[in-house]
């Protein structure tokens, strides 16, 4: 967790991307950053709503994901159609040869050395998770197809999210502007609450099971 009051960036600030291409001591920090939140990744399990949202789209009921998530549990729950706006944490990739790996080995290395893990194929010090960095342009093709779904869909399904990083806070305005439902399931209200057709401000988890079991799917 990034952003809530006792999340990374409460405590420390976000490494901006012009600053980790530039500064070894940037990626450093970088790199420490991830470290830290990195167990908590990779020792993630699935939930009901990811296991709800697997079983609408094996039965058909759901197009796919576009998910702010970097955590891949969408995947690990069965999801095939996924559409990662800030990629993915499970992974890195040099930003010189663009080589990706798995995100253990290098992140270990960092945590016994203190050192920026370098590139196994090009030897470059410019390693650095397969997400989206402030500063860094979101990838144009994941983006492209993210509008398509949302001007093509019929029913936009919004599962806790605040609504205020652009673009993907753009998309179930789009949605709505092309006729289709708006429904909003989050803890909190959101700026987009008054142009929806449903708002329930409620636990995901809790609310997605209720769902399944209306549908009855549990």
């Amino acid at each position: 967790d990034f952003r809530s009051p006792d999340g990374v960036w409460a405590r420390r600030a976000p490494v901006m991307y012009d600053d980790f291409l530039r500064s070894e001591d940037a990626r450093r920090e970088y790199w420490s950053q991830k470290a830290e939140i990195h167990p908590t990744i990779r020792d993630a399990e699935p939930n009901v709503a990811h296991r709800a949202l697997s079983e609408f789209e094996r039965n058909r009921s759901l197009r796919g994901v576009i998910t702010q998530n970097i955590d891949g549990l969408h995947q690990m729950a069965g999801s095939r159609n996924v559409l990662e706006l800030h990629g993915t944490a499970r992974e890195v990739s040099c930003l010189d040869c663009h080589a990706c790996i798995d995100a253990d080995r290098p992140t270990e290395q960092f945590c016994a050395t203190g050192e920026v893990p370098h590139c196994e194929v090009c030897g470059g010090r410019r390693m650095k998770h397969a997400t989206i960095s402030f500063g860094q342009s979101l990838p144009q093709d994941v983006l492209d197809e993210a509008t398509q779904w949302a001007g093509e869909s019929d029913l936009f399904l919004v599962l806790g999210s605040s609504l205020v990083v652009q673009p993907a806070a753009g998309l179930p305005v789009l949605a709505k502007h092309n006729s289709a439902r708006l429904v909003i399931i989050n803890r909190d209200p959101t700026p987009l609450d008054e142009i929806a057709d449903v708002v329930t401000n409620a636990e995901i988890g809790g609310t997605m099971d209720d769902i399944m079991l209306s549908l009855g799917a549990r």
